[in-house]
């Protein structure tokens, strides 16, 4: 006897129009893939001063509940204002250029601003609450990342500094 599938709290099933037995809890919006073309990204989210975010998973977008991902454009020769993404976690993949993830290293015996260059390929974890800026040293080049939080918002709380001093967690 086939297995029937169930919903996540172990309800009941629901028919689609189509006849296709789906787990009741998921709604008509939800059983669907959705496509985001370049033309379909949004620049009207969260901004730090030196780079470009341009938002392509999320609420607004796609009626994403716990993720954001998106774009960075880091033009050359630019560093970005220090900031931080709040609770959430950030995943980074750089698609083009060179840019440097720049953090203060608070485990020694001193803070040290410590610089992660990187390269097209490469991946880098933001941890919640950590100040950080991104830097384009290339003096031609606009380097890409894609970015994903934890968040269905891009958090962006813009600091004066690395240091942890201006970082509020509630």
């Amino acid at each position: 006897m086939p297995v029937q599938p169930s919903d996540a709290t172990g309800g009941g099933l629901a028919r689609t129009p189509s006849g296709v037995l789906v787990p009741a809890g998921i709604d008509p919006f939800h059983r669907t893939l959705h496509h985001v073309a370049p033309s379909g990204l949004i620049g009207q989210t969260s901004q730090t001063s030196g780079m470009k975010r341009l938002e392509a998973i999320s609420g607004k977008t796609v009626g994403a509940e716990n993720l954001w991902m998106g774009q960075t454009h880091v033009a050359a020769s630019t560093a970005s204002g220090n900031h931080h993404h709040g609770a959430s976690e950030t995943a980074i993949y750089v698609v083009s250029g060179h840019p440097a993830f720049v953090f203060l290293d608070v485990e020694g015996d001193e803070p040290v601003e410590h610089r992660i260059q990187t390269s097209p390929g490469d991946y880098i974890f933001v941890p919640p609450f950590v100040p950080h800026r991104e830097e384009n040293p290339d003096p031609e080049t606009e380097a890409v990342v894609v970015i994903a939080r934890t968040t269905q918002e891009a958090i962006v709380v813009n600091l004066d500094g690395l240091d942890w001093s201006e970082v509020r967690i509630r």
